[in-house]
């Protein structure tokens, strides 16, 4: 959640009281922030001490869909709205003699293709505090919801020192020249980069545009520049506290939806100091393909909300009346529908993007209705919890590998495409991994489809630590289901590595004995033993383990008793033939009556020694071996 720090004696002024800390605190609980810090009591004892100290401030944590209480302007607002004290505003666009005009070029459209504008005229210039405030906003929203100026950034400029109209483009970064924000001397763009390489907050933000072929710049008439989103504004056009009155803002963006948002709350929370109060000068956004449109976007979004919804959720009884009081109180205009006796017409302002469905309009009358003040009751129905079976058996399976003396990983469930097939030396089998459309990076393609990646990940980067190493997973993998309503489904299973100067197979056979003793699976000497139920190992051949030094895992269900079926080692193939065959096959007399219990048996996982080119993979310098088992057929 964002922290925004405020002057205390000025919001205080605004709301029109003086708090305690405790009310303000109480205040603030009740519109649903947090109060984090009051500093009175360490600045009266820098005062004190005689060191200087800045007057005392409030630093108040704000939900993070709430761009609207990012500075005092804004809060102070919301806060009188709450209280009482004032109406919720009326944001409108004023119809000014001669309309300011951007164009927009098609050159923008492979790098920030979006863009959008306002004016501020305002009553007189801002002062300081005003100032400091319009400028922390603007930081605010850059780490907020423009994602570090990816996807949104913002320039402010005097109006009264450019002339329109305005042209947006991208330019090549050697043909552009101007002095930037706080420095006299003119730059290419290229040199820019250079000089902001070393700079503690503008390098962060070189790398949007570093690599493009030509970088966005903004001319006014004359040519003169504006600002080269996203990095720096012009030092022509700054503003400056006390003397800047017209104020022109600039928003380019890669995503449509965030930049109405934030030219939005720029325009809207600063609009109290307008000639006439929230009233915003538009401006004319021409489009490559010659369309147009007004900018900023301040139209209130119509939507309707169900007041015995809102009733049932909280356990109010209100009128429809009352309900609209309520919303007031949170800037939201509501009226009760003439054509439905159970509406609300509800006109969301442009300050209130995180209003988004019927239950965040229920949430803001349960704000206003106070949460500790509404009714408390039973429930209707009444449940017993109780964990599922699968968790309780996972929870006693990672007890006793603890128990034992491993020592538990939780690795994360994204892998690479590779490390979960060609380092294990597996073949991919095709419609069998789940993968991620989009992945952040090569990291994380994938859901992983067995534990054992993410195990030797571990292992690789606690490979400094002292031998022997013994760790151990109990969690799911996911595998591509076409049966399933979510085409996936989960399989929970039991991974453990074991590395040391040898490669200790005896001691994942051990833990896997140990396991089976405590959820009580006898143990079959072989295939051919006449139990019937039970667990053996036998030789196999798996490329991800050393030729002769691999087993599966083969369990014996009790008679009449169908297990879990175990993780897929490839893609279903059944067809109408193959579940005729198993229909049949069920009804005609076991083989395990005929005296083979092992017709009933299944590979429920693998251990043994690992192959060298998997450890290689894996980076791992000593020789390891690992057991996994899928635990659902053991229920």
């Amino acid at each position: 959640m964002p922290t925004i720090t405020v002057d205390k004696a000025e919001l205080y002024r605004r709301l029109e009281r003086e708090y305690t800390t405790h009310e303000f605190d109480e205040l603030c609980f009740d519109f649903g922030i947090e109060l984090d810090e009051d500093t009175t009591k360490d600045v009266e004892e820098a005062r004190a001490k005689g060191l200087p100290t800045p007057p005392p401030q409030l630093k108040i944590e704000i939900p993070a869909n709430r761009y609207d209480l990012l500075c005092l302007e804004g809060l102070a607002r919301s806060l009188r709205i709450f209280l009482q004290k004032e109406q919720p505003p009326t944001y409108t666009l004023s119809v000014p003699d001669k309309l300011q005009e951007v164009y927009v070029e098609a050159s923008t459209s492979p790098l920030r293709p979006y863009f959008a504008s306002a004016i501020l005229r305002l009553s007189r210039p801002m002062n300081q505090l005003e100032y400091e405030s319009f400028i922390d906003l603007q930081d605010k929203l850059h780490q907020n919801l423009c994602r570090q100026r990816k996807f949104v950034a913002i320039g402010t400029h005097d109006l009264d020192t450019v002339e329109g109209p305005f042209r947006y483009m991208c330019k090549d970064p050697k043909k552009i020249k101007f002095a930037p924000l706080n420095k006299d001397q003119e730059y290419t763009a290229e040199e820019l980069m250079g000089v902001y390489e070393t700079d503690r907050h503008l390098s962060r933000y070189l790398n949007i545009i570093r690599n493009a072929p030509a970088y966005p710049i903004i001319y006014d008439s004359k040519d003169r520049v504006l600002s080269m989103p996203p990095i720096i504004n012009s030092q022509h056009s700054k503003i400056i506290a006390g003397k800047t009155k017209n104020i022109f803002i600039d928003t380019t963006a890669t995503d449509k939806t965030k930049l109405d948002i934030v030219i939005n709350m720029i325009s809207t929370m600063f609009a109290e100091y307008t000639e006439i109060p929230f009233t915003i000068e538009p401006v004319k956004i021409i489009m490559p393909d010659g369309s147009s449109h007004l900018s900023p976007p301040l139209a209130p979004r119509p939507t309707t909300a169900s007041s015995s919804y809102i009733n049932a959720a909280t356990g109010l009884t209100h009128t429809r009346e009352e309900i609209c009081t309520l919303l007031t109180r949170m800037s939201l205009i509501a009226t009760p529908s003439t054509s439905d006796a159970d509406a609300l017409d509800v006109q969301v302002p442009p300050t209130r993007p995180d209003i988004l469905h019927e239950c965040d309009i229920m949430e803001d009358a349960a704000i206003a209705y106070g949460f500790n003040n509404l009714p408390q009751s039973m429930p209707t129905t009444n449940t017993v919890a109780k964990a599922f079976p699968v968790n309780r058996l996972g929870d006693l399976i990672r007890k006793e590998c603890a128990m034992a003396g491993w020592i538990e990983a939780l690795p994360l469930i994204l892998c690479s495409h590779d490390e979960n097939f060609a380092w294990l030396n597996r073949p991919d089998p095709g419609h069998y991994a789940i993968h991620l459309a989009n992945p952040k990076s090569l990291e994380y393609q994938v859901v992983r489809t067995s534990l054992l990646p993410g195990m030797l990940k571990t292992v690789r980067e606690n490979k400094a630590l002292a031998l022997p190493m013994k760790i151990f997973e109990c969690s799911d993998v996911a595998i591509q289901d076409p049966k399933s309503e979510r085409q996936s489904k989960n399989y929970r299973r039991l991974c453990a590595v074991y590395m040391d100067k040898k490669s200790g197979f005896e001691v994942t056979h051990g833990l896997l004995d140990r396991v089976m003793q405590v959820l009580g699976v006898p143990f079959l000497e072989k295939r051919e033993s006449s139990g019937k139920y039970g667990y053996y190992i036998a030789s196999s051949e798996d490329p991800t383990y050393l030729p002769g030094r691999a087993a599966s895992v083969y369990y014996r269900p009790k008679p009449n008793v169908q297990p879990t079926e175990p993780t897929p080692s490839g893609p279903s193939s059944e067809g109408p033939l193959s579940t005729i065959a198993s229909t049949l096959k069920s009804a005609l007399p076991s083989s395990a009556e005929e005296g083979k219990p092992w017709s009933r048996d299944i590979i429920i996982g693998s251990l043994g020694i690992l192959h060298p080119t998997v450890l290689n993979n894996f980076e791992l310098p000593r020789p390891c071996s690992s057991l996994e088992i899928d635990v659902e057929p053991l229920l």
